[in-house]
C-alpha cells in the first residue's frame, strides 16, 4: 500500500477540515499533499507544518497521510472525508475566476468592459434567462442563470475597482442581500410567528415601505420593462396602499391563451394604423404613474 490513509480537502476553500480530518493529520505521520490539495497544503505550511508536495503517488512509504482533493483520492486506501464543502461553495471559484479575467495578465476584452457597456448584457441574459423557464428547459434554464450569474459578478468585480466613493464588491453585494432576506422573512428567522403567503406578502409590503420610506408606488419600479410589466406593478402597487387605479375593462376572455389572442389582434389593428402598441401604452403607465406620485403626496404623512 503506497500510503496509510488519504484525507480529501476542498480544493475552493484552504484549511477547511472537520475534526475527523484534523485528528488523521495531526497523527504524527509524514504529511504530503497532491495537486488538488495545494491550497489546504499552503495554508497548513503557512502555520509551521511540514507538508511535502506531490506530482503523484509513486513512491511513497506506507506511513504518509496524504491530502487531495475527491476526485485524486487513490483507490484502494482508507479515506478520510476531510472538508465536505457547503451548498454554493463553487460560487467561490465564480469570483476567482473573474478576479483573473479583470487583474493585469487576464482578457484585455474583459479588462475595460464598464457598467454602462456591461448593461444591456445584463438585460439580455434576464431575457434568455426568462425565455429558458417558459420554454421549461432544464438545461438551458441552468446555462442562461450562469449567464445571469455572471453579470452580477462582473458588475461586482467592476465596483471593486472604482473610486472610494462609490467602491462596493461581491461581498458587499452578497451581505447585503442576506441582511434583507433576514430582515424581510421575520417569520422565518424573528420572532413574528407562523403566517401564510398572503400575511407574508403584506408583511413584505410593509418592510419595505418602512426601510426605502417611499412615499408613493412608482418608487423603484423599473421603468425600462415593458409597458405591459410596468402598468400591472403599478396597480398592484396602488392597490396595496389603497390608491385609484384605472377602470378594468369587460374581460370576456375565459382563458390567458384567449386573452392572448385578443391583445395580439389588437397589436395587429394597431399596426395596420401604423400605431406603435408599445409606445401608447408606455404613454397610459407614464400618465398613471404621475397620477399615483400627486395622490400620494396628497395624503398626510404616515398614512
Amino acid at each position: 500500500m503506497p500510503v496509510a490513509l488519504a484525507v480529501t480537502v476542498s480544493p475552493r476553500l484552504p484549511g477547511l477540515l472537520r475534526p475527523a480530518g484534523w485528528r488523521a493529520i495531526s497523527s504524527g505521520a509524514p504529511l504530503a499533499a497532491l495537486p488538488g490539495a495545494a491550497g489546504t497544503a499552503a495554508a497548513l505550511r503557512a502555520e509551521g507544518w511540514d507538508v511535502a508536495d506531490l506530482a503523484s503517488l509513486d513512491g511513497l512509504a506506507g506511513d504518509v497521510v496524504v491530502l487531495t482533493a475527491p476526485d485524486e483520492a487513490p483507490a484502494g486506501v482508507p479515506v478520510v472525508p476531510g472538508a465536505p464543502e457547503p451548498p454554493g461553495a463553487r460560487l467561490l471559484e465564480v469570483a476567482s475566476v473573474m478576479d483573473r479575467l479583470r487583474s493585469p495578465g487576464g482578457c484585455p476584452w474583459d479588462a475595460e468592459q464598464t457598467h454602462t457597456s456591461l448593461r444591456g448584457y445584463l438585460l439580455e441574459e434576464a431575457h434568455e434567462a426568462y425565455d429558458a423557464i417558459v420554454d421549461d428547459d432544464p438545461a438551458a434554464m441552468r446555462e442562461e442563470l450562469g449567464d445571469v450569474l455572471l453579470q452580477v459578478v462582473f458588475h461586482a468585480r467592476v465596483a471593486a475597482e472604482a473610486a472610494p466613493d462609490r467602491r462596493f464588491d461581491v461581498d458587499d453585494v452578497a451581505g447585503d442581500l442576506v441582511d434583507k432576506l433576514v430582515r424581510r422573512h421575520p417569520h422565518v428567522f424573528g420572532d413574528a410567528g407562523p403566517r401564510d403567503v398572503a400575511q407574508v406578502e403584506a408583511g413584505w409590503e410593509e418592510i419595505k415601505k418602512a426601510e426605502k420610506q417611499r412615499r408613493s408606488p412608482t418608487e423603484g419600479v423599473s421603468r425600462s420593462q415593458p409597458a405591459a410589466a410596468w402598468g400591472a406593478a403599478l396597480v398592484r402597487r396602488a392597490g396595496r396602499a389603497g390608491l385609484a387605479i384605472p377602470e378594468p375593462a369587460q374581460l370576456s376572455a375565459r382563458s390567458p391563451e384567449e386573452l392572448g389572442e385578443r391583445l395580439l389582434s389588437v397589436v395587429t389593428a394597431a399596426e395596420q394604423r401604423g400605431w406603435d402598441v408599445e409606445d401608447a401604452l408606455r404613454e397610459a403607465v407614464r400618465r398613471y404613474a404621475g397620477e399615483l406620485d400627486a395622490e400620494a403626496a396628497a395624503r398626510p404623512p404616515g398614512e
